[in-house]
């Protein structure tokens, strides 16, 4: 649940143009630029899988490890693996 909240407010930063890469938001975070670029990907997720993981009510089988790797684009193929 963290992971995603961080991923939707990393998102937003861009967009008030506070940092213009990804390298100059992991400075700033003191973390990992590799990390940050899978974080920046979870906001892509469809908005029902979102509000479970917020809620506390995603799958067992939905974990940060399989978050953090890719995920089909298509909202619907993403149902099908959540």
């Amino acid at each position: 649940m963290k992971v995603l909240a961080r991923a939707f407010r990393w998102r937003k930063l861009p967009e008030k143009r506070r940092y213009t890469t990804i390298d100059e938001l992991a400075r700033a975070e003191k973390i990992n630029a590799s990390y940050v670029s899978r974080v920046l990907r979870l906001p892509l997720l469809a908005p029902d899988i979102a509000e479970a993981i917020l809620n506390g009510r995603q799958p067992e089988r939905t974990t940060l490890p399989g978050l953090m790797k890719e995920f089909p684009a298509a909202w619907q193929d993403q149902r099908s693996d959540a």
